[in-house]
């Protein structure tokens, strides 16, 4: 995946509703977490080959298995098919924190860096806005 030219809040007007109204809900909260960090739209094919867009906040380095030098967003956040996605690529103690928020934050399946859920109602606003800043605390900026 790469940052895209199109910007996020081009990419939200794109969604339909009710998925928008949700998504612009969620980036207006994680946006006030993460103000002073990088806000853009990730956009291409993700693991599995699929594409994806998706808004990433805050931005970080890693190396992975090939050794090569990566970008990535700390908080990402999705509309897919059918349910809606927070990435969260912080790991505390050799686990990803969304897995230790996911019983507080409300009605979501979690993977490791990934939180599935299917509409803004299903979310504690207030765990979420936690676990961002929790995200935050732990990532090395780039």
């Amino acid at each position: 995946m790469q940052r895209s030219s199109t910007t996020p809040d081009a990419y939200l007007a794109s969604l339909p509703k009710p998925t928008r109204d949700d998504l612009v809900a969620l980036d207006r909260e994680i946006s006030a977490v993460m103000s002073d960090q990088e806000r853009v739209l990730w956009e291409g094919p993700m693991w599995g080959g699929t594409h994806q867009r998706i808004i990433g906040y805050g931005a970080y380095r890693y190396t992975n298995r090939s050794g090569d030098d990566v970008d990535w967003f700390v908080v990402g956040l999705a509309a897919q098919k059918s349910y809606l996605s927070l990435y969260v690529n912080a790991v505390e103690g050799g686990r990803y924190i969304g897995q230790d928020y996911a019983d507080r934050l409300g009605k979501v399946k979690a993977g490791s860096a990934n939180l599935q859920f299917k509409r803004l109602a299903d979310i504690d606003l207030d765990v979420l806005r936690e676990l961002v800043a929790r995200a935050r605390e732990l990532m090395e900026p780039v």
